[in-house]
């Protein structure tokens, strides 16, 4: 199975620039060995269960937790099962489809 999460977590009471915070929720899915893709307007990860998935939404709130009174998170799941490396396929589905030159 294939659990594609797309997310955004930031503390709201930090002021306008939060990439400290949000940094120590990317050092925390880095170390966790799960692959995973920064985009400017949040993140995609990818596990192989709905609980593990859950686990690193919640790691990412818990480096939040202790220091900031108000927090905003979107989620956003795709799950499938039978499939993996969705995090890579996905994209690689479409830009063939585009005639794109596509890495393997």
């Amino acid at each position: 199975m294939s659990v594609l999460v797309e997310f955004a977590m930031f503390p709201t009471d930090k002021g306008e620039s939060v990439s400290k915070y949000v940094s120590r929720i990317i050092n925390m899915i880095d170390q966790s060995g799960i692959p995973y893709k920064l985009t400017p307007m949040g993140t995609v990860f990818e596990t192989e269960t709905i609980e593990e998935a859950l686990e690193i939404i919640n790691k990412a709130y818990k480096q939040l937790e202790e220091d900031c009174n108000r927090v905003y998170s979107v989620v956003k799941f795709d799950i499938r099962k039978g499939r993996s490396n969705r995090l890579i396929q996905k994209v690689r589905s479409v830009e063939e489809k585009l005639g794109k030159q596509v890495n393997k």
